[in-house]
């Protein structure tokens, strides 16, 4: 099966502030950049995508994203994360109305190609499924399969949430670049452990990190 990942960018201005520990304000802009670049591209290099829909209304963003292959969903409703996702879900069923349609964050600068593919084939197995994030209370992936609806919930602890609304989680070890989004100092120590994209290779030189 191949899918249609949505991925959700807020305006690179306010992105990242709980990195304020790790970096400063006029820094994380591009570290959010960096992250999203690198998510996408190695979502475009996973076999089973077949497109990857950028939602964001950031037009810096909007370009460097739309370089490396993604197409971009201008964020209509305005309506924050849930509301961006199901929009772009409705876009992306527009352009394929039999599309399999998985939401993916924006700050997986860890992804490998290959983990991402493990994801997604499980996934295909069930109506709608999900995958914990490394702090086991949010969420990084959300599937549907083609004539399911998206039904984004996340969040706070939408782990929880896309669970009592029916979705599988998805029971998979070894896949923690899939699993390690970033929010904190802490999460950008554990993916550069991981080994993080050439992007925010980049944009994280010269950054103390906390625990390293």
């Amino acid at each position: 099966m191949r899918w249609t990942l949505v991925i959700p960018l807020k305006p690179l201005a306010r992105a990242k502030s709980r990195l304020a520990d790790t970096a400063a304000e006029g820094v994380r802009p591009g570290l959010a950049l960096a992250f999203a670049q690198d998510t996408v591209a190695a979502a475009l290099a996973c076999p089973e995508v077949g497109d990857v829909a950028v939602v964001t209304d950031d037009p810096l963003a909007g370009r460097e994203l739309a370089a490396l292959g993604a197409r971009i969903v201008p964020d209509e409703p305005g309506g924050g994360l849930n509301a961006a996702l199901a929009h772009g879900a409705r876009v992306v069923r527009s352009w394929h109305p039999a599309a399999a349609v998985a939401a993916l964050n924006a700050d997986l600068p860890a992804l490998r190609p290959a983990e991402l593919s493990r994801v997604l084939n499980s996934a295909a197995e069930f109506p709608r499924a999900f995958l914990p994030d490394a702090a086991g209370i949010g969420t990084t992936l959300l599937a549907a399969i083609p004539g399911t609806e998206l039904r984004p919930l996340f969040g706070g602890d939408s782990r929880s949430r896309h669970h009592a609304s029916g979705a599988t989680e998805l029971p998979l070890a070894d896949v923690d670049s899939v699993r390690q989004d970033v929010d904190t100092g802490e999460d950008l120590r554990a993916a550069l452990t991981l080994g993080v994209g050439p992007h925010t290779s980049t944009a994280t030189a010269g950054l103390l990190i906390p625990g390293s």
